[in-house]
Parts: C-alpha cells; sequence; structure tokens
C-alpha cells in the first residue's frame, strides 16, 4: 500500500535534482542529476531497438537546433586537452579518468596537456556563460581556444559547426562555480561532443546524448559510437552517403528502424520538466508530449519520458494518477537497455511519497532498491538523496544511531552531487520536513 501521500514530497526532492555552440541543456527542475568514473564494456548493439547506424547517422549529421550537417568532421591526429581559468579542484581527476575511459574504450588518441591544446577546457563564472548561452548549463564551440576568442568571433562562420569539414580546436566553457558532479557531467558530454556527434536524441534510452538527462556520464552505447567516429574508415570531408556506404561494416547489423521525434512533442517535454512556469500550464505540455507519443506509436523512451512528466507534475491535484503513470513509465524502462538507472529514479520518488505518507518501510525498501544501481552510475547526487531518506525513515522506525551513521556516510557523495555544506545541509533539512509532514499530519 503506497496512498496515501503529500505533494510536498514531489516538491522538496525534485528541488534536489537538479545558437552555434553544442551545449548541455540546464539539468531540468523534475529529473534527479547524474561521482567518480567507471568503466563499462562497449555496447554491440544500438540503443532501444533502433538501428545503430541510424542512430549514428541522425547523431552525426545534425545539430541539437535540428540543422543538418552536410559532411563529416572529426579531429585528423592525436587529441590533447587542457584545463584553463578557475579550474576546480576535482576537474582534473574527472578529466584523466574520462580520458582514460575515452583510450581505452573508444581507441581515441587522446591525452591531457598543460599548454597549447586541440581541446581547451576553460572554466569561467555562471553568470558569464549564462550571458552567451543563457539555457545552457555548459557548451563547445569550434574553432577558438578561449572565451575571449568566442566573444569576439561569436556570430561569424568561423564558430559555426555546419561550416567545419575538419575539426582543428575546440573549445567547452563550463561553470566554475557549480558542484563537482555537474563539472564531471559537462566534461563527458561537451568532450564527447567536441569529438564527435553534435546532435541529442531524445529516442536513445542508454546515451548522454539525450537531453532527459537521466545518464549522466558517457555509457558503452557512447563509447560505440565514439569508436565508430574515429575509425580509420572514416575520414574529415565525407558525405553523409559515403559514410553511410562505410557503416555497416563498422556496425554490424541495424536492427529496427526508429522513428524520428517531432518537433512538437520536444518543445511540449521541454515545457514541462522546465523551470519556468505554473505546474498546472507545466503539466498540460506533459499531457500534450504524451498524447503525441501515443499518437506515433512509440514504445520507447519517450512514452517513457511522457509518463514520467505526467506523473511528476499531476502529484499535487491527483496523486493517485502520479503514481500510475510512475508505473506505466517503469514498465518501458525496464525493458530498455540501460533502462535500469530511469527505474532509479522512479524509486526515488517513490521513496519520497511513501516517507511523506508514513510509510517508513516501504521508503526504504525502495531505497534499498535503488541505491546499487545508482552506484554503478555514478550519480553521487541521486544516491545522497536516497541515503537520506532512508536514513529519515530508519529515525522514524525508531533506530535514531543507524540513521545517524547513515547521514554521517552520505556527507562525501552529497558534496560531490550538490557541492557546498550549506547546500549539502539545505538538502538534509528539505527531506527530514518530509518525514516532518508525515508525522505531523
Amino acid at each position: 500500500m503506497r496512498l496515501p501521500f503529500l505533494f510536498a514530497a514531489f516538491c522538496v526532492v525534485a528541488s534536489c535534482a537538479p545558437p552555434a555552440q553544442v551545449s548541455k541543456s540546464q539539468p531540468q527542475a523534475e529529473v534527479g542529476v547524474g561521482f567518480g568514473t567507471g568503466s563499462f564494456g562497449l555496447a554491440t548493439g544500438g540503443g532501444g531497438g533502433s538501428s545503430l547506424a541510424r542512430d549514428f547517422m541522425d547523431l552525426t549529421f545534425a545539430m541539437e537546433s535540428g540543422r543538418g550537417l552536410d559532411v563529416f568532421s572529426r579531429f585528423e591526429g592525436p587529441v590533447t586537452v587542457a584545463l584553463t581559468g578557475s579550474v576546480p579542484p576535482t576537474a582534473p581527476r574527472d578529466l584523466g579518468a574520462l580520458i582514460g575511459r575515452l583510450r581505452a574504450e573508444a581507441g581515441i588518441d587522446i591525452s591531457p596537456t598543460n599548454g597549447a591544446a586541440t581541446i581547451t577546457v576553460e572554466f569561467a563564472e555562471r553568470s558569464a556563460l549564462r550571458r552567451l548561452a543563457p539555457m545552457a548549463a555548459c557548451f563547445v564551440v569550434p574553432n577558438v581556444s578561449t572565451l575571449a576568442e568566442y566573444r569576439r568571433a561569436r556570430g561569424s562562420d568561423a564558430v559555426d559547426w555546419a561550416q567545419v569539414t575538419r575539426r582543428t580546436r575546440a573549445a567547452i566553457f563550463i561553470p566554475s562555480d557549480t558542484s563537482p558532479q555537474e563539472i564531471r557531467d559537462c566534461l563527458h558530454e561537451e568532450l564527447a561532443q567536441a569529438l564527435g556527434p553534435l546532435n541529442d536524441l531524445y529516442r536513445l534510452p542508454d546515451s548522454v546524448f539525450n537531453d532527459d538527462n537521466f545518464h549522466s556520464v558517457l555509457t558503452s552505447f557512447d563509447m560505440t559510437i565514439l569508436r565508430a567516429t574515429y575509425s580509420p574508415r572514416l575520414a574529415s570531408g565525407m558525405t553523409r552517403a559515403e559514410v553511410a556506404a562505410r557503416l555497416p561494416s563498422l556496425l554490424g547489423g541495424t536492427g529496427m528502424m526508429g522513428s524520428q521525434t517531432p518537433g512538437a512533442w520536444v518543445q511540449a517535454i521541454e515545457t514541462a520538466l522546465g523551470r519556468k512556469g505554473a505546474v498546472n500550464a507545466r503539466l498540460q505540455s506533459a499531457e500534450r508530449a504524451l498524447t503525441i507519443a501515443r499518437s506515433e506509436g512509440w514504445q520507447d523512451g519517450r512514452l517513457a519520458f511522457s509518463h514520467f512528466a505526467v506523473a511528476r507534475l499531476s502529484a499535487g491535484s491527483d496523486p493517485a494518477r502520479a503514481l500510475t503513470e510512475f508505473d506505466r513509465a517503469a514498465a518501458i524502462y525496464s525493458r530498455l537497455p540501460g533502462g535500469d538507472i530511469h527505474l532509479a529514479h522512479i524509486d526515488m520518488q517513490l521513496a519520497a511519497m511513501a516517507l511523506a505518507g508514513g510509510l517508513s518501510n516501504e521508503a526504504m525498501r525502495l531505497a534499498d532498491r535503488a541505491i546499487p544501481v545508482v552506484q554503478s552510475h555514478e550519480n553521487a547526487a541521486l544516491l545522497a538523496t536516497l541515503m537520506l531518506i532512508k536514513a529519515e525513515a530508519m529515525e522514524r522506525l525508531g533506530d535514531p544511531n543507524a540513521a545517524a551513521a547513515l547521514r554521517l556516510d552520505s556527507q562525501g557523495w552529497a558534496r560531490y552531487g550538490f557541492g557546498p555544506d550549506s547546500v549539502v545541509k539545505a538538502r538534509m533539512r528539505d527531506i527530514a520536513a518530509v518525514a516532518d509532514r508525515a508525522a505531523n499530519g
């Protein structure tokens, strides 16, 4: 039994989650954001039943805006990466681990350097970056090495990815005043896009090249795409037809073809899970996304994500429906490769609802089920949230010593995932308030 629950649980825990350039979108308000870096084996097929070859083509020959690209481009020869600006203390370690994975799993000749580099990662204050890219958490630009150089060239063909036929230089811009996890996530997505695909596809369930933000570090699917990008059988300047002709020998069988994603669905889902607008208006957008997903006949992550959005936004007015929509999303994600992390996000929401409803045993069960998955997917913010929910449940079940020990264990993950101690303490207070409402309700 999971009812009754309080909508406050959604509000509190949701707050925990966090043009020429290619950008990583701001973390959506309703999706937990994605600690160290792990190592995963190479994928052997495409994601979600779609054609791996088609995924490669759609990722490579278009940009996030939908603008098509005429030719294939990449770096030719060794790639070096340098960190500049106000470099956060965790960045060199995370970059080193990422470069190690790119060498081992994608076969890319890439290494760090302290001098002039092929790819420069510059750290600057978030406010300065938002003036250039208001909707981006971080972004990558071709043919420049510094923020000052980009400001001078902004709006010109020199920094237009569509004009690039061979990549020679690129700069990644990341806020220095954010959590270590967001910095790590930006390094993964933006370095991958500096090296390879410039597009994101919502249909991909097991990839960082998807603006749903469930995956925060490069997956085995992503490494497969990057390995193909740097195959000796491809070269900068090739046309779409030339690349397509070589893909079968690079990627193997094609499987089922995935459908295109209408712009109306993308707009609806991004409005629904953005940070602006009243809840009712955003719920209407989520309903539109779900209607489109059903009319398209999708049975993949886009349909699941539509159910997820409706669940998140209907809790205040119809918590019973929220539970139904979470269950529908979970049923789809359970069938998809990489869907275990999506299920863990849903378990976190349900655990918070259980805690708010006074069902401490259920909250602990859901947290225990999700925690191993979240650890394997390197999401410190989500892991800390689950640990804090479990600690509050322990407290309510009369085990304050175990609760205190678990809160202490969560601190390292929380600092990496959320940032300063002040933010961590605020998160702890928020989750405690959820349980307090159940006790006082």
